[in-house]
């Protein structure tokens, strides 16, 4: 059974209710509807914590999904379970991917310079000082261009730039 027909709460229930209403109204192909009903239940997974059959509802979603800017959020959800899961490498992938598809999704940049820093913090502990330094200048460089896209966003990182000197 679809997860959108068992969540038990009333407000997934009306959403669900609503998303079923709407996908029959909007005129869209098979292959963009099934992508959405496993998109959308992709995400009441994840937000649940069930990881994996989050992922599974993903890579079911990219399979007819045709367009890119729906396709890249697909992709960077995947790139999230991933970094939840601590798979930074595939992680990072994921996120490349959507940004092929919509390089205007912040978050993507944000997370890859999150995990650019952590891997630089992780050097650092190992006393590898050059690939700290590698690794934090790629993340500043994310981080400039998730910054660039929302500028009032990500205050955190704006002063790491500046208290690093890597702000232009």
């Amino acid at each position: 059974m679809p997860r959108s027909r068992i969540n038990g709460n009333f407000i997934d229930k009306t959403s669900s209710i609503i998303a079923n209403i709407l996908l029959q109204i909007i005129p869209t192909t098979s292959g963009e509807k099934r992508a959405f009903t496993y998109y959308r239940d992709g995400m009441s997974a994840q937000s649940e914590g069930n990881f994996a059959e989050a992922l599974q509802n993903y890579y079911e979603a990219t399979r007819p999904e045709i367009d890119p800017y729906d396709r890249s959020y697909i992709l960077y959800n995947i790139g999230l379970i991933h970094t939840s899961n601590g798979e930074h490498t595939k992680a990072l992938e994921y996120y490349f991917r959507a940004l092929e598809r919509n390089p205007f999704l912040p978050q993507a940049f944000n997370n890859m310079a999150v995990i650019c820093h952590y891997r630089g913090e992780q050097a650092i502990l190992q006393g590898d000082s050059e690939i700290a330094e590698a690794w934090s200048d790629q993340a500043a460089e994310y981080w400039k261009q998730a910054i660039a896209l929302t500028p009032g966003n990500y205050i955190e990182a704006h002063n790491w730039l500046k208290i690093t000197r890597r702000f232009e």
